[in-house]
């Protein structure tokens, strides 16, 4: 019964959804909102394609190794560097696939928001060198969105030097994009560069620009100030390249603090805003209404879930209630319930499990702990296997408080 939705979606001409960006037009901002190419209001009703191009520990089951970096260094001490990069690439290929964008579609979401790794452009090892799967990446993912009519929001979820200082943004521990202008100017570069690739595309509502920028714990007295010169700095980078999309802004401590935002300094700006496991009562959202209302601007939910299905239901009709669009975290997860599909841990996977979480300081502790290379090959082989949509299960009760009703296929 488990894969009965997955074929249903097989099926589905592409054509059917074709004509959903209009003709020739984008989506836009109106006042305080979100319109299609027809000029009518869009609520975005989405979700992120997160661990997919940047991977993370949690997803992976690791407690130490939680971001890109660690979780690279892993693989690569478990089957060799050259393995490692043959195993990340399959699971770029493996991990979100045209049918996992149909069946996003089929359970009549709109939209994807897609966090990427500014390393998959440019690497910091070598700036200028605009290599890497990044864009083969973006192609492929937003031509599937065409095929199946989904909007799609990229967001740099990974920024030179860290826009955090946390593994969420695979830095070295401190949100040096503020602190050195080489990254900074990697980032306009980035940001400009991906914008002149996409411009005519009308399938791209726009750019997220800085995912979570400045940790609670960072110096948020020095940093704020920096935050929204930055974005006025990327944006413009941007708008020599692109000026039919819109940006998004979010605010500072985890895209939770508008304090830092002045007037809106563009045209086509919409203002995100991330929470997680809070109350689902009017308090928690009013500050960002409130912007709304003070500046004229939408506002979006960029990032939510993790939690059981009774409060994504609850949280959801609130953001719905206020006229709020959405997209919750993550799509895809292994072993879980607080996500739209799931799939099973592969045989021996444990053993993987067990080895990252080893003391792992000296090459003597990593012999001592890697288990043989065949376990190795056989587990992550299965890993690749496993998540591919064919083999994943749709939490139904995720999905029903996500959609407000009856799972749309199963």
């Amino acid at each position: 019964m488990k894969h009965f939705f997955i074929v249903l979606l097989l099926v589905i001409p592409t054509v059917v959804f074709q004509a959903v960006a209009g003709p020739g037009g984008f989506v836009t901002t109106r006042g305080s909102e979100i319109v299609d190419p027809d000029g009518k209001p869009l609520l975005l009703r989405g979700v992120n394609l997160g661990n997919w191009l940047v991977p993370e520990g949690y997803m992976f089951k690791f407690k130490y190794a939680s971001s890109p970096r660690k979780i690279h260094e892993v693989i690569s001490e478990l089957v060799g560097p050259a393995e490692a990069q043959a195993f990340w690439r399959d699971f770029r290929d493996s991990y979100i696939t045209r049918d996992d964008i149909r069946m996003i579609r089929q359970l009549g979401l709109n939209s994807i928001r897609v966090p990427f790794n500014h390393k998959l452009f440019s690497p910091e090892v070598t700036p200028g060198v605009w290599s890497g799967p990044g864009f083969e990446m973006l192609d492929r993912v937003i031509g599937w969105c065409k095929e199946a009519g989904l909007w799609v929001v990229l967001d740099m979820h990974c920024a030179p030097g860290g826009q955090t200082g946390d593994n969420i943004d695979d830095s070295w521990g401190a949100p040096f994009l503020f602190q050195n202008p080489e990254s900074r100017a990697l980032a306009c570069e980035t940001w400009r560069r991906i914008a002149e690739r996409y411009a005519q595309d009308p399938m791209v509502i726009g750019y997220d620009l800085l995912n979570e920028p400045i940790a609670p714990f960072a110096d948020t007295a020095q940093l704020n100030p920096l935050l929204e010169p930055l974005y006025k700095e990327i944006v413009g980078a941007i708008r020599t390249a692109d000026t039919n999309h819109i940006v998004f802004l979010g605010g500072a401590q985890w895209d939770t603090n508008f304090g830092v935002f002045g007037p809106p300094f563009d045209r086509k700006v919409i203002y995100t805003f991330h929470k997680y496991w809070c109350d689902t009562t009017q308090a928690m959202i009013q500050e960002y209404v409130d912007f709304r209302e003070r500046y004229n601007v939408p506002i979006w939910m960029g990032e939510s879930g993790e939690n059981k299905d009774e409060w994504i239901r609850g949280w959801r009709t609130l953001l719905e209630r206020n006229s709020i669009g959405w997209c919750f975290w993550p799509y895809k997860k292994m072993d879980a319930k607080t996500c739209v599909v799931t799939f099973d841990r592969p045989a021996g996977y444990e053993e993987i499990i067990r080895f990252a979480n080893s003391p792992r300081e000296s090459y003597e502790q990593i012999r001592k702990a890697r288990p043989s290379l065949e376990a190795s090959r056989s587990a992550l082989r299965g890993l690749l296997q496993n998540c591919d949509v064919a083999r994943c299960r749709q939490n139904d009760g995720y999905v029903k408080a996500l959609m407000g009703g009856s799972a749309a296929a199963r």
